[in-house]
């Protein structure tokens, strides 16, 4: 049960540094200054994922929070590609993210 709370955490923090990225990107695009709402939050954001990543650490290894980040990573992404842009997945990739998943797997520790 450990292993899936740090996982569940890892999830969360990706999830939280993700949004920040997309904050700080759009204030980027729409050209706020270093000091605006906008940045601030996105740094608030990614405050909050590190304190998700030091709980996730209390229950997984580094190795295995880092292949967890790498894999909520890659699958969030693919989803807003998708979803949001209208990407296609060709088989390759398709074979890529089982992959990912197949080596997260092989890094979970069975408590």
């Amino acid at each position: 049960m450990s292993a899936l709370l740090g996982y569940s955490l890892c999830l969360g923090a990706t999830l939280i540094v993700i949004a920040g990225d997309f904050v700080l990107k759009s204030a980027v695009d729409k050209g706020h200054a270093l000091h605006s709402p906008s940045v601030f939050l996105g740094c608030v954001l990614y405050a909050a994922s590190a304190a998700g990543w030091f709980l996730a650490m209390r229950h997984v290894s580094l190795a295995q929070t880092g292949m967890a980040s790498a894999l909520f990573t890659l699958m969030a992404l693919v989803t807003m590609g998708v979803v949001l842009f209208g990407e296609k997945l060709a088989l390759r990739e398709v074979f890529g993210i089982a992959m990912a998943v197949g080596s997260m797997l092989l890094m979970a520790r069975v408590a």
